[in-house]
């Protein structure tokens, strides 16, 4: 058997459906060997969307997503991608070509050295030195880029290795690993502290997401009565519609939720990533007891001295916990109960605004109501994103993805069409700014290849919103965030998209409606943005009391 004909077969064991990439010269036996393969190659336009494909693949299904790429600038345009994934643990592996190994040890075309690229933003990178190895090495990168916490895996395949000829075969990896049960001990003393507790409040993070804990999380709120707010990319851990909830924290601002924790006098932190949102921000002057529930210690840092840790699979630590307490234990603290009825009051402040441009919350108030539950949107990275963590309710898990560890932009377009190619029965939504879409516009030409009627809700302003909105923050003034946008209507039109500008608040809904009844090609709904919105945001915030 060829390698690469093995390298495929090696795939299809670790059931990939699909690759997103680039093709090659030094990864041409590989394209080659796809013709034979039952498995998809999703020709992408640029190796850093495919990777936010795969990245948000991994996200939705568990099971690590797939990018290639040549050698060289291939390996280096996927680099961004694949550390997007990384640090927000979404599991991916990642497929780089490199040169003949006759060459590597020496000046040559396209040479760099991707291993020692790829090692500070993966969890594991390997080449391949022979054609034997490949079984070995690639259900490694799938095993370790799925153990939690997850992340990406890096193989590099020289191009020689790639036609070498083997006897080797696939292996059954056979079944999966049990993650460990808490230790007794552990849950006996969060126990103790929880008895002593007046004002517990809970943090949910992505872990609570990424390991469909959700149903736990939600049995150990209704037990305890203990309140909940989420992390970005925890959003949906628990419905916003439960009366426990107190939605996102981590906007860099104080909020209402900031009020909540500002109150408490013991944080149960379960599947919480520091990344998101730090401690020193809602644990100031160190005065709060802190549970850490997660798959691995917690990182050291001197706003987060965990008192307890029960390490171990989240759901059976919630489980147990929930057991151990029983029904002695419930708590009804009303200050968070008023906090959370501030938030819900916000979030019918402007439902039915009419001017123009929209607001930030009547576009996401509109664009809710249209949406079910399971239903999915992809955020971007930039001033919308914040809006999003605020006043876009989420009340299933993996509804709402957020990229808020390494926060690239450019993630919302081609995320968007891989989380339509896996849930063509769901209403998708890749909401993104300007200057996101402007980044990976090009995936506009995928879209309409596959015929994936994904919606692409862009919202323009022209500029940099978020780093204006933080400029204005710090300095009272902003500086080069502003641009000229091409006309997005016409352009996305050239592709071959459905396209259409709101002109109108009372436009949006329908306009959102007539694109999700789109069924083979993509649409692209252009919202003029009133940004000024942003700074009204920071001085109300400014002006919130504790209740």
């Amino acid at each position: 058997m060829k390698a690469s004909d093995l390298f495929l077969e090696c795939l299809e064991q670790e059931g990939v459906k699909e690759i997103y990439g680039v093709p090659g010269e030094e990864n041409a036996d590989m394209m080659i060997s796809l013709l034979d393969s039952p498995i998809e190659f999703v020709i992408c336009h640029h190796e850093q969307a495919a990777a936010f494909m795969a990245d948000v693949a991994g996200r939705l299904t568990g099971k690590p997503g797939v990018c290639l790429s040549t050698l060289g600038p291939g390996a280096t345009n996927m680099a961004t991608g694949v550390a997007n994934a990384n640090m927000d643990n979404s599991p991916v592996v990642a497929v780089t070509a490199q040169a003949g190994t006759n060459r590597l040890h020496k000046e040559s075309h396209q040479n760099m050295d991707a291993i020692n690229l790829y090692k500070p933003i993966t969890k594991w990178s390997q080449s391949v030195f022979q054609a034997d190895n490949i079984p070995e090495v690639v259900h490694k990168a799938f095993k370790l880029a799925a153990t939690e916490k997850p992340g990406a895996c890096m193989v590099e395949l020289p191009e020689d290795v790639a036609r070498e000829d083997t006897l080797v075969r696939p292996f059954d990896s056979g079944g999966k690993a049990r993650r460990p049960a808490p230790d007794e001990k552990a849950v006996t003393r969060a126990v103790e502290l929880l008895g002593k507790a007046e004002k517990p409040i809970i943090l949910a993070g992505n872990g609570c997401v990424r390991t469909r804990a959700s149903k736990q999380l939600n049995r150990f709120v209704d037990v305890t009565g203990i309140h909940a707010a989420n992390t970005f990319m925890g959003k949906g851990a628990i419905s916003a519609r439960h009366d426990r909830c107190l939605f996102a924290a981590g906007l860099g601002l104080k909020d209402h939720v900031s009020y909540a924790f500002s109150k408490a006098d013991l944080v149960i932190c379960i599947g919480y990533d520091m990344v998101e949102w730090h401690p020193h921000i809602w644990n100031i002057g160190l005065d709060k007891k802190i549970i850490h529930i997660d798959f691995e210690p917690a990182e050291v840092d001197q706003n987060y001295r965990a008192d307890v840790e029960i390490i171990g699979d989240l759901a059976g630590s919630l489980w147990a916990l929930c057991e151990s307490l029983g029904e002695s234990h419930s708590w009804d603290v009303k200050e968070f109960k008023k906090e959370r009825e501030h938030m819900l009051d916000e979030l019918q402040e402007c439902n039915a605004d009419e001017s123009f441009p929209l607001k930030p919350q009547r576009i996401l108030s509109d664009l809710r109501s249209v949406m079910g539950d399971e239903d999915i949107l992809v955020s971007d990275v930039g001033a919308h994103k914040m809006w999003i963590a605020r006043h876009y309710p989420a009340y299933s898990p993996g509804s709402c993805i957020i990229s808020n560890g390494f926060c690239s932009m450019g993630i919302a377009l081609p995320g968007a069409l891989s989380a339509k190619r896996l849930y063509p029965e769901r209403k998708v939504v890749g909401l993104c700014g300007d200057g996101g879409f402007l980044m990976n516009v090009q995936e506009l030409a995928t879209a309409v290849q596959y015929n994936i009627p994904a919606t692409i809700l862009v919202w323009e302003d022209g500029g940099y919103g978020l780093i204006k909105w933080k400029q204005m923050n710090r300095f009272g003034k902003y500086s080069h965030t502003d641009f000229t946008n091409p006309d997005i209507v016409r352009m996305a039109e050239s592709f071959g998209c459905n396209a259409i500008r709101v002109e109108a608040s009372r436009d949006l809904v329908p306009v959102l409606q007539a694109g999700f009844s789109e069924k083979k090609r993509p649409t692209v709904i252009v919202v003029p943005v009133d940004y000024e919105e942003n700074m009204k945001l920071t001085e109300k915030l400014g002006r919130i009391i504790s209740h």
